[in-house]
């Protein structure tokens, strides 16, 4: 991947700016490049990694889902975590969370998975590695992206105040340490993936995060899919 012609968003280079001269930063870079000259095939596309970064600017982040890595099936990987384009099926977590937007708040399942209006809303949806190879999952587990976000993760809770962060499951609850819970706000609940038995039900997660957002005088998410 030749980063000097990947868009990231302005304020985000500035407050990564450390992260992106570091010598991990740059293995990622070079191990991506030559997997792709090896014939591999990565997911998302290179122009699509750090859309969650575009979508959602640094100092317009309200809320945090947290990811674990892409999709690693053809069209599915968007740069946002549990988010598909429209056209493609939505994976059964989704629609999990589908089921809870239902219960919790009566809004009617979307038909599709592209999730950009919440990012555009200020719902920054992340993966903790930003690639994976084709039918792979986690196969980037260890090239050094989780360093990366949880840089990302690091600075929001240190320079921001009053956040949202929904941790899914037990590998984003890992990541609850990395939060200064004093000035944010920590939602857990299980994955919902159809593998935790439907232990995600119930969580009220998205009435919760509007609560919490309303009794801080913050516009509430919309998390209506149309």
């Amino acid at each position: 991947m030749d980063f000097s012609k990947v868009y990231i968003e302005p304020v985000w280079r500035k407050v990564l700016s450390e992260e992106f001269e570091q010598s991990y930063f740059y293995q990622i870079l070079a191990f991506l490049q030559s997997e792709k000259q090896h014939g591999k095939v990565i997911y998302p596309a290179a122009s699509l990694v750090f859309k969650a970064f575009e979508l959602t600017p640094f100092d317009k982040v309200k809320v945090v889902i947290l990811g674990q890595d892409p999709y690693h099936g053809p069209g599915e990987a968007m740069g946002l975590s549990f988010s598909v384009p429209t056209g493609i099926s939505v994976p059964p977590s989704l629609r999990n969370v589908y089921k809870e937007l239902e219960r919790d708040l009566g809004i009617e399942r979307p038909s599709q998975g592209d999730l950009t209006s919440w990012s555009q809303q200020g719902v920054l949806l992340i993966n903790a590695m930003l690639t994976v190879e084709h039918k792979k999952a986690g196969s980037h587990r260890k090239i050094g992206w989780q360093q990366f976000t949880d840089a990302v993760i690091t600075k929001l809770s240190d320079k921001r105040e009053g956040l949202i962060f929904l941790l899914w499951g037990n590998f984003a609850k890992s990541k609850k340490a990395l939060i200064d819970t004093n000035r944010h706000h920590v939602l857990e609940a299980a994955h919902p993936s159809p593998l935790a038995r439907n232990a995600f039900s119930g969580c009220k997660h998205f009435s919760e995060t509007n609560r919490i957002l309303r009794n801080n005088g913050q516009k509430e998410i919309a998390w209506a899919i149309n």
